[in-house]
């Protein structure tokens, strides 16, 4: 083991020599051919990689999964078969594995690689194999920017794969300070990639653990839990690839990930993963997912990303294990469309689910619909979203006492706009907005109120001085402004656009 240990950080060793990172592979490729691979169209990135580098060497045999000359390699990467990621055959490599650099969620350097089954690409002549392993994808990229950027002592990665997780949640340029990390799977090919994963990429002492869900760390605490978790709802006849389905009915997988997680969370612990959802006929999709995070006794931020119909879903994920134009395409498409109906589906929804263990009372709990571009990595900013819902909680309480224009201190949030929407030369605005320049971007339309409070609020004064001032500039009653503060301001400052610092 020890041997092998020292095979892969020579192989390590010569990927970074080479520049086998991404920065490294996206400089190589280009926009176009880059773009072109990721449609899994490799002819381009061909084109781009003929040199003879090194790098373009490593670029056609694990990225674009092409055989190339053994003498391309033979000075640069010598252990590549002793790795166990290569083999030979009349004097060229043929990729056995792909491997796959990582870049950092920050942008700011290499991560590590990613050890995974090798790409399955439309026109393969092999179908997919049950324990199939994915390397990187969106989903994994979406979860690991996601993670909240805190230091913690102990992390939790379910449903681990090949380690992407893992990787990223030891990356030192967001957790300066080393964590434990425990990885688990159902999957026992999945564990011993991640293994190869992580020795690939230096990181020791990872613990693997086989099992599912939660089951391996029973009666454990960590303070962060993460899952990119098998989450795809399909049909249970036919094929069923470990990697992307549970074998548990619906959306049954991810509703227990956010029932059963946070008692294995720390104080102040966070459990954050990706999920699908259903929405059906019979109710909104907001209520069921709701419902789970009001069982999970944690606060909750649950963002809806994308909606799919049930065709658009089954299309989908057909495509994922390169099933079209096989003879079962059309039997399995039809199978998915029978599920969905019988279960009264109207299409499924996929998002993000963040929990902080707080042991409040009530714990504030956010269901929205949020499909725009926002700032990467959500991580870094992520608590403070926590934090501000929590606080929007306690002051719309306090607002319907009527005691919280006296003692609260506001101010507004960094990074607010105000835009008025009017006909040119027009001498009072149609609307006035409210836009988020970073963060998650929103925009919100206001009152004069709002707007005027927007102008004032720096943290100094409670609002009630303010509203009295602005109700008195406006020859409005008082309070009737008052009164309309106190409905609009609390969604504004669960919003983001209105930040509580005391009170």
């Amino acid at each position: 083991m020890s041997d092998h240990v020292d095979v892969l950080s020579r192989v390590r060793a010569a990927f970074e020599g080479a520049g086998y990172t991404v920065e490294g592979v996206r400089g190589l490729l280009g926009p176009v051919a880059g773009g072109a691979l990721a449609r899994d169209e490799i002819v381009p990135a061909l084109r781009a990689t003929g040199g003879g580098s090194p790098l373009e060497a490593l670029a056609r045999l694990f990225w674009i999964q092409v055989p190339v000359p053994v003498a391309a390699l033979q000075e640069a990467a010598p252990d590549l078969v002793a790795a166990g990621l290569a083999a030979e055959s009349g004097g060229e490599l043929r990729a056995l594995l792909h491997v796959e650099p990582l870049e950092s969620v920050t942008g700011t350097g290499h991560v590590g690689y990613a050890v995974s089954d090798l790409k399955a690409r439309p026109g393969a002549a092999t179908p997919l194999r049950p324990d199939h392993v994915v390397g990187v994808g969106g989903a994994s990229g979406s979860l690991a920017r996601l993670v909240v950027h805190r230091p913690v002592d102990n992390v939790l990665d379910v449903g681990t794969g090949c380690g992407v997780q893992a990787l990223h949640l030891a990356d030192p340029a967001v957790r300066p300070r080393p964590a434990a990390i425990t990885a688990t799977d159902v999957n026992p090919r999945a564990l011993r990639l991640a293994a190869l994963s992580f020795a690939l990429s230096g990181l020791d002492g990872a613990e693997l653990l086989e099992g599912s869900l939660l089951e391996p760390v029973r009666g454990r605490r960590f303070d962060l839990i993460v899952s990119n978790p098998p989450f795809v709802v399909a049909p249970s006849g036919g094929s069923r690839y470990v990697y992307r389905e549970s074998g548990m009915p619906g959306d049954e997988f991810c509703r227990r990930m956010v029932v059963e997680a946070p008692r294995m969370l720390a104080d102040q612990g966070h459990c954050q993963l990706l999920a699908n959802w259903l929405h059906t006929r019979d109710t909104p999709w907001e209520e069921r997912v709701g419902a789970w995070a009001e069982e999970s006794g944690c606060e909750a931020w649950i963002v809806q990303r994308d909606v799919q119909d049930p065709a658009e879903y089954a299309e989908l994920w057909l495509r994922d294990s390169v099933e079209t134009g096989t003879p079962e395409y059309l039997r399995r498409y039809d199978e998915w469309l029978e599920l969905f109906e019988e279960q009264g589906v109207t299409g499924v929804g996929f998002g993000w689910i963040t929990l902080r263990r707080t042991g409040a009372a009530n714990p504030a709990i956010r269901v929205e619909d949020l499909r725009h571009g926002v700032d990467q990595p959500v991580g870094a900013y992520v608590d403070h979203v926590l934090d501000g819902l929590a606080a929007a909680g306690e002051f719309s309480t306090a607002c319907a006492q009527g005691d919280a224009f006296g003692a609260a201190l506001l101010r507004v949030a960094a990074g607010i706009v105000q835009e008025q929407v009017g006909a040119p030369g027009a001498e009072d605005p149609e609307r006035i907005l409210l836009r988020q320049t970073g963060r998650l971007r929103r925009v919100a339309g206001v009152h004069t109120v709002e707007a005027a409070l927007a102008g004032v609020l720096d943290g100094t004064l409670p609002p009630g001085p303010l509203l009295a001032a602005i109700a008195q500039l406006m020859e409005l009653d008082e309070d009737q402004v008052r009164a309309h503060a106190a409905a609009v301001l609390p969604e504004l400052v669960a919003d983001g656009f209105f930040e509580v610092i005391a009170g």
